[in-house]
């Protein structure tokens, strides 16, 4: 028998299957997911691989499979890996990574996730006769009764929580199992990140009439065993988290899973909690990359078992080893986070749509502020619409004013709060109620400048300012992490006048704290949920310790419910305006109205202030009117004539590398091949001839791109393929990507 193997490396030219003899003795415990160890080329060394398909024979002279390492993956999961690698131009065993367990994807086998175990305790006799012991003073140590006490209650308990519990040691342990009393045995230790919390459980609630006719019509396909998409698109706060419940109770009664998506790690603490209330945590694991491996590891061993019915995480959480899939949900689906980076450049809706169909299940997408394209494949009828116009509670929309920054700067006004947030402020704080006040840029200061000379302090890296963090005293780069101490006299005149241009969440946070020295405040970014749970612990002291005001980026926009919150101010609504992106206008329509949706979500009128220096921009002015479907309006008849997606896709090529020639000659030797094959095809895209990138430097590699526009389908996805993988191509010491429609044109 042969084995089709793919060898786990990134490399292009790897990219294909090789064939390997399976010994007579491996026969019986090899399958097509097995992960296995074999000889590659001249190297000594064993490579990694992954059974892909059995044959009964080969043309070739092949050599043997040495050892098989264990059953990875299924054949639907390889499947998926082989579509996902040729949509997404990337290696198969690239998107075979993300489908294995966490800790399992380490060629280094010592830095692999191993089991945790643990000492356990427990009684070696009977309860009735350790107690006639302790009764008839056959054991004289208190310390010992104690011990022995505990676990008459208890059964079994971990060594160290016991040594804990009754404030003894190991040696008394030791002492009582030489004596025949308790046994002491090694168990496996689950890591769940759930484990310490304990919620009060919640029944449903009543449905308002169009949750109802949601929920019946996204039932029926459940009912059906159908794929089908819906898009429930209903204003902030119009319960469709409540609809996601019941759907998932329904799911969950017929002995099927659920996978839940949500956008940002700090949205899950509060998604998870809901679901706690309802379903208890017995049953839901959770995925999202601030776990420990080792949590990470043991949730997924979890859902593997079929222990796990709800899964709910970010992104890569679409790849858990569910059993019996019966729906998934992807809430906020319009956010940007769903789509990746990082080779495999994927699309977690896209993914999510092809698992749906392979299962026949639905797939539910959720969103106050839906994706342009989602929205408009609902209009065109490729996706049902299914609507929520009111507030589940009914609670009114807030009060939203736009404050032009130029006007209050003429008043005199060089401060960041306009006077008429001030004013809210204060009425806010003398009325007990909460603030969150949103920027969407971290750290202190965009950048320092010398007046002088117009020297610009910039990452030794990267082409790209560094960023003044105060409370460090540094400068940082956003983009490939270093750092340097503050620049206080110019390096390129000897000036003393450098000045900080721009502003942060740091920065506005010492300003808050200075014009209003009672209030307590509390920032949420980058730069302060670095430490695990943190995004939780800071969200958490909002809400319990009543903080007066959340100073935040994007993190605080999305998803959460803060009873006690009644105003909200949006301290520049420029900044996401400003970008090189087709997308910024309606970045910045969901930014606002997804702030704006955090403001009176209980039966207290709530405030918004939008603080801008375009206050009459549309994006702007729509989310004044929180009315998505007039922006929609506007903003799909730009795309159309601009021929912007929906009406087509836009593939980035980027080029990068350490020796700048080298990266201009790949570039310019991709474009020609591009262009060659698709007038060979006669198909229709347009191809932009190749440029440095905006940014033409990080992490001190050059950095080109080539955009073309086109409708992707079979023919261009072959076209593309073939010319990254091109031999010629690959002799370059240049890395070359294609991005789908990328989030980060930049």
């Amino acid at each position: 028998m042969i084995a089709e193997i793919i060898i786990e490396s990134n490399v292009k030219n790897l990219n294909r299957v090789f064939d390997y003899n399976i010994p007579k003795e491996m026969e019986n415990n090899i399958s097509i997911g097995s992960r296995v160890l074999v000889p590659f080329g001249r190297s000594k060394k064993l490579e990694e691989g992954f059974v892909t398909n059995i044959k009964d024979s080969t043309e070739y002279e092949v050599k043997d499979v040495a050892k098989i390492e264990e059953q990875l993956l299924t054949t639907d999961k390889i499947k998926l890996s082989k579509w996902m690698a040729k949509r997404y131009f990337s290696n198969v065993s690239e998107c075979m990574r993300l489908m294995l367990k966490p800790g399992t994807t380490s060629k280094n086998f010592a830095n692999r996730a191993k089991d945790k175990t643990a000492i356990f305790v427990s009684l070696a006799l009977p309860n009735e006769q350790i107690l006639n012991y302790i009764k008839t003073n056959k054991i004289k140590s208190e310390k010992q009764k104690s011990i022995l006490s505990y676990l008459i209650n208890n059964n079994i308990e971990r060594q160290a929580v016991l040594i804990e519990e009754t404030g003894t040691s190991r040696a008394i342990i030791k002492t009582l199992e030489k004596n025949g009393l308790v046994k002491l045995q090694e168990q496996k230790v689950v890591r769940d990140p759930l484990m310490s919390k304990n919620i009060k459980r919640t029944k449903n609630l009543d449905f308002t009439e169009e949750q109802q006719t949601a929920y019946r019509k996204i039932l029926n396909s459940i009912e059906n065993n159908e794929f089908k998409e819906f898009l429930l698109y209903g204003v902030t706060g119009s319960g469709k988290t409540e609809i996601y419940l019941q759907l998932i109770e329904k799911i969950v009664e017929k002995g099927k899973s659920a996978i839940m998506l949500v956008p940002e790690i700090s949205l899950t603490p509060q998604m998870i909690n809901r679901f706690i209330e309802r379903f208890g945590k017995e049953i839901i694991s959770v995925l999202h990359s601030k776990l420990s491996v080792g949590e990470r590891h043991d949730s997924w061993e979890k859902i593997e078992s079929g222990e796990a019915r709800i899964v709910i995480g970010a992104r890569s959480a679409i790849f858990a080893p569910v059993n019996d899939l019966g729906i998934i949900i992807i809430d906020e689906e319009h956010d940007s986070s769903y789509k990746s980076e990082m080779p495999p450049r994927y699309n977690a809706k896209e993914v999510a749509r092809e698992i749906a169909k392979n299962n026949n299940i639905p797939l539910l997408l959720g969103s106050a502020t839906p994706d342009i394209t989602t929205f408009y494949n609902a209009k065109c009828g490729n996706i049902e619409l299914l609507k929520l116009t009111k507030r589940a509670n009914n609670s009114n929309m807030p009060n939203i004013q736009i404050v032009d920054l130029r006007q209050e700067l003429a008043n005199g006004n060089k401060t960041m709060i306009s006077i008429k947030l001030y004013k809210l402020i204060e009425e806010n704080l003398k009325n007990k109620k909460q603030t969150i006040l949103f920027l969407n840029r971290r750290g202190f200061s965009t950048f320092i400048m010398c007046r002088d000379c117009g020297y610009v302090a910039k990452c030794k890296n990267c082409n790209i300012s560094l960023t003044y963090h105060k409370k460090e005293e540094k400068l940082k780069c956003h983009y490939c992490g270093y750092e340097e101490p503050v620049v206080k006299i110019c390096p390129n005149c000897g000036s003393i006048k450098i000045k900080h241009f721009g502003t942060g969440t740091q920065k506005l946070e010492l300003e808050i704290n200075k014009i209003f020295p009672n209030a307590s405040t509390i920032r949420m970014d980058i730069d302060t949920v670095t430490k695990k749970n943190s995004h939780e612990e800071i969200l958490r002291k909002f809400n319990q310790d009543k903080i007066d005001i959340l100073i935040g980026t994007q993190m605080i926009v999305k998803g959460h419910h803060f009873p006690d919150v009644t105003l909200v101010g949006v301290v520049s609504a420029d900044g996401s305006l400003n970008i090189d992106d087709y997308r910024a206008s309606e970045r910045t329509f969901d930014l606002l109205v997804q702030v704006a949706g955090r403001a009176g979500r209980e039966n207290l009128q709530g405030n918004v202030i939008i603080q801008t220096y375009n206050p009459d921009n549309y994006s702007i002015q729509y989310s004044k009117k929180q009315n998505y479907e007039q922006f929609y309006d506007v903003e799909i008849k730009l795309r159309k004539q601009l021929r912007y997606p929906p009406f087509c896709d836009i593939i980035m090529f980027g080029i990068s590398g350490e020796q700048e020639n080298i990266v201009s000659k790949t570039a310019n030797e991709l474009y020609i091949n591009l262009d060659k094959h698709i007038k060979e095809k006669n198909i229709f895209a347009n191809i932009l001839k190749p440029l440095p990138a905006p940014i033409d430097k990080i992490k001190n590699r050059y950095r080109w791109r080539i955009i073309m526009k086109t409708n992707l389908n079979d023919n261009i996805i072959e076209i593309i393929n073939n010319c990254l993988y091109d031999k010629e191509l690959l002799k370059n010491n240049a890395r070359v990507i294609a991005d789908i429609n990328p989030t980060n044109m930049m």
